[in-house]
């Protein structure tokens, strides 16, 4: 999703090497100094990219923030699923707090995936007041109904929730497409601060313009 002028563009979590990396994740995983190509595209765009991180041979599921041709913030996913389909806390390091920092555009947070699920998120972020909060996931799609996703209205509730709690916007960003025979429902939006749904990408749909949302 693209800002009114291309301000910024956001991608999904773990975007730039896959969502399934499991025992790949060794290898693939990158540090943040080989990142210096998005250093450069954010001189002109702010860039929101979501990545498995090298950090002291530790792996780390992250958000990053590029702006101006730095890296301003790294946000490492605090909640590893681990039940189910999910495997995290097998291959990932957790991250320890959530945090707020100051862009052009006032002060931001970054979240990946399952850190929203957990009640003390927005706990946290409550008192640090962030002006955009930006949510990166990979969420698989189930609880197919005749006229609904379960996991879409699930979602939906904690977005709401976040940005009613917080008096923020939300730019939610979600996977959408196969991998490795896993299917990810899409559905990417953005919310005001009334949690008032400003723009919606449609379900299982794989956009391939840009779409330009004024948060």
């Amino acid at each position: 999703m693209l800002t009114c002028k291309r301000d910024i563009i956001v991608f999904i979590e773990l975007s730039l090497k896959g969502y399934l990396l499991q025992d790949k994740l060794l290898e693939d995983a990158f540090r943040v100094d080989e990142l210096s190509s998005l250093c450069d595209a954010s001189k002109t765009i702010d860039i929101v990219v979501g990545s498995a991180i090298n950090i002291d041979d530790e792996y780390f599921n992250c958000a990053l923030y590029f702006s101006k041709g730095e890296l301003l913030s790294i946000h490492k996913k605090v909640h590893l699923p681990n039940y189910g389909m999910f495997e995290e806390a097998r291959y990932f390091a957790s991250g320890e707090k959530f945090e707020t920092f100051t862009s052009s555009y006032g002060e931001v947070a970054m979240l990946v995936c399952e850190d929203l699920w957990h009640p003390n998120t927005a706990a946290e972020l409550y008192a640090k007041k962030p002006k955009i909060v930006y949510v990166l996931a990979a969420s698989p799609a189930r609880g197919f109904e005749d006229d609904s996703l379960d996991i879409q209205e699930q979602w939906m509730a904690l977005l709401k929730s976040l940005a009613l709690h917080c008096d923020t916007k939300v730019v939610f960003v979600n996977r959408v497409g196969f991998e490795d025979g896993l299917g990810f429902w899409g559905g990417s939006c953005v919310l005001d601060k009334n949690a008032k749904i400003v723009e919606q990408l449609p379900l299982f749909d794989i956009i391939t313009k840009a779409v330009e949302v004024k948060i």
